[in-house]
């Protein structure tokens, strides 16, 4: 029995043949009673569910259809097919809107993405391009014309952009910047030498090609100049001795071209015209350029050691000049040459009081202790000067470093201690010659034609010499060490435990620190 419903009308209708007005035979259908979407509702329930159900759910304003209603929807299998792929898209989208629209929203924000990061790939492509064809016309116009006005635009465009420095360099801007060096213009000059200056910055190829270009041999030829050298264009010539000595393979080229006694003198500023920082930057090149061995000997020429030496009370500069005696010291003419400077060894020692100056009290206890390891002379001028209250205050006080590096200068001025009282015993018991003890050598090394009851008598007199050295050299580091204690209101236990410590003997000879 057939069911109706609110809209069975419509079914009836679609379904029945009925006689056409016209009198012609034929079905007609009243579409009129659907709207679209309830339609292709009930043809896709229908389909998908195969027609295996008796009643499909649809909306409220839908009845349910049969499956003999359902089969006599469709004309033909193709209409078939194709209603239900309509149908099947139109759920999709139905359900997608029945999610919130999430899915649409997040499609359309992945479609923007990547419309935006091809956007952005065509933008920065194009900001390239331009910035090549930039770069290309300045390289041009360094070449041809507008050439100063075209080193003025490479030191901006080189100044922080480390590609562009890179990229100027491979389009040939150096040379013809390092020919602008011969022109007689002061604002040309300054131009060119900043460029130069900022190209190299960050760029070892860079360095190596301005130095290959000739540019050394063009800013001495600049310094030379009979006519008073500009202020401005001495200072960009010892920012470029700077940059470029910071490559190691230019250390030699620039130390060996005559520039190091133009850095002393802009260093020492006699004629008052060097600013701070050319100073400071004179300073920093004659660092780098100690550091190469060979260069030690072009340093020594100059009277560059002494004038440290008497300037180390500036803070600002007594670090690094420090620094550069430290390279200095590595060599023995270096050694020689800062031990004959009156007063070096009482301004060194000083410079171990320095407590609020860590890294000057390192790296003069470096200078002394390589001084006192290498030259029996130098450790005697030590002595006079005071070096063993400084050096046993630093072994409380001071840094790591330093302790270590004051122990190193201890033991070996207490081997000097232990020489001396050994001979002064030998003097006493008859004028014998007697090698000092520390050392570990032997009489009989000493003098072979010895017999063996001589040689039983000396190793008495020599075990002897080693408890009167002991005891002296332990009477005088107590009672230093008592004072310097007191003096810095340390607890007086502390003696005994650091004293030992001091007192420790060893055979090494090697600098560890």
């Amino acid at each position: 029995m057939a069911r109706c419903h609110r809209n069975d009308i419509g079914s009836l209708i679609l379904d029945r043949p009925t006689a056409a007005p016209g009198g012609s035979g034929g079905h007609f259908r009243l579409w009129s009673a659907f709207s679209g979407a309830s339609f292709r509702r009930k043809i896709f329930d229908a389909v998908s569910c195969g027609g295996s159900s008796r009643y499909r759910h649809h909306d409220d304003d839908d009845a349910p259809i049969t499956d003999s209603e359902g089969s006599s929807v469709a004309e033909s299998s193709k209409e078939k097919a194709v209603v239900v792929e309509k149908a099947k898209t139109k759920t999709k989208t139905t359900t997608t809107k029945g999610n919130g629209g999430k899915s649409e929203k997040l499609l359309d924000l992945l479609n923007l993405a990547e419309w935006s990061e091809s956007e952005a790939d065509a933008v920065a492509t194009k900001r390239k391009v331009e910035s090549l064809e930039k770069l290309k016309r300045v390289v041009r116009d360094l070449q041809f014309e507008r050439k100063l006005e075209a080193a003025r635009e490479v030191r901006l465009l080189a100044k922080e952009d480390l590609e562009a420095r890179g990229t100027l360099a491979m389009l040939g801007a150096i040379p013809p910047l390092v020919i602008m060096l011969d022109i007689d213009d002061d604002g040309t000059q300054i131009a060119a030498l900043y460029a130069l200056l900022n190209l190299g910055i960050g760029n070892d190829v860079n360095k190596g090609a301005i130095v290959k270009a000739g540019a050394v041999h063009k800013m001495l030829k600049l310094i030379e100049c009979p006519n008073s050298l500009n202020p401005s264009v001495s200072e960009a010539i010892v920012a470029n001795f700077l940059g470029l000595s910071a490559l190691d393979t230019n250390k030699p080229i620039i130390g060996s071209s005559g520039a190091i006694p133009f850095l002393v003198k802009t260093l020492e500023n006699l004629d008052k015209t060097s600013s701070s920082q050319a100073k400071q930057d004179a300073l920093r090149a004659l660092y780098n350029l100690s550091i190469f061995p060979s260069n030690i000997f072009f340093v020594m020429e100059t009277d560059l050691i002494p004038f440290m030496l008497s300037a180390l009370g500036d803070m600002e500069v007594s670090e690094r000049m420090l620094s550069i005696l430290g390279n200095v010291v590595s060599t023995p003419e270096g050694r020689k040459a800062i031990g004959v400077v009156p007063d070096a060894f009482p301004i060194l020692v000083d410079v171990l009081n320095w407590n609020d100056s860590p890294g000057c009290q390192e790296k003069a206890s470096y200078i002394l202790m390589v001084m006192a390891h290498k030259t029996y002379g130098d450790r005697q001028a030590m002595i006079e000067a005071g070096i063993v209250s400084a050096l046993l205050e630093l072994t409380l006080l001071g840094s790591t470093l330093a302790q270590k590096r004051a122990s190193r200068i201890l033991e070996c001025l207490r081997m000097d201690k232990g020489k001396q009282v050994s001979e002064s015993f030998g003097g006493n018991l008859g004028g014998a010659a007697v090698s000092a003890p520390i050392y570990g050598s032997s009489s009989s090394s000493a003098n072979p034609n010895l017999g063996s009851a001589e040689c039983l008598e000396e190793e008495d007199m020599m075990s002897e010499e080693k408890k009167a050295v002991k005891q002296l050299v332990q009477q005088s580091l107590q009672k230093t060490m008592r004072m310097i204690v007191k003096r810095a209101n340390l607890p007086q236990d502390l003696v005994p435990f650091h004293f030992k410590s001091l007192t420790a003997s060893s055979t090494s000879k090697s600098l560890p620190f």
